[in-house]
């Protein structure tokens, strides 16, 4: 789904697409949710949440960003 208010667009994401992205299961990902380590998820209906892709790449970015480097063995 994407959202376009004047120059910025928004893909918002599904439950199955952020599973899909992050390979954590629905109930994992409301445990980091709620304990802050997740982006929030957006209400966009009484039974529909989504997440602002933006968001969720950047949270996986500082997950890459955040690995050891690997040690090279000669």
């Amino acid at each position: 789904m994407l959202f376009i208010l004047g120059d910025i667009v928004m893909r918002i994401l599904s439950k199955r697409q952020v599973r899909e992205l992050v390979l954590y299961s629905p109930q994992h990902i409301a445990r980091l949710e709620k304990a802050g380590k997740f982006p929030k998820r957006v209400q966009l209906g009484p039974n529909r949440v989504g997440w602002v892709e933006d968001e969720v790449l950047d949270w996986l970015q500082q997950r890459l960003e955040s690995r050891e480097a690997p040690t090279r063995h000669s």
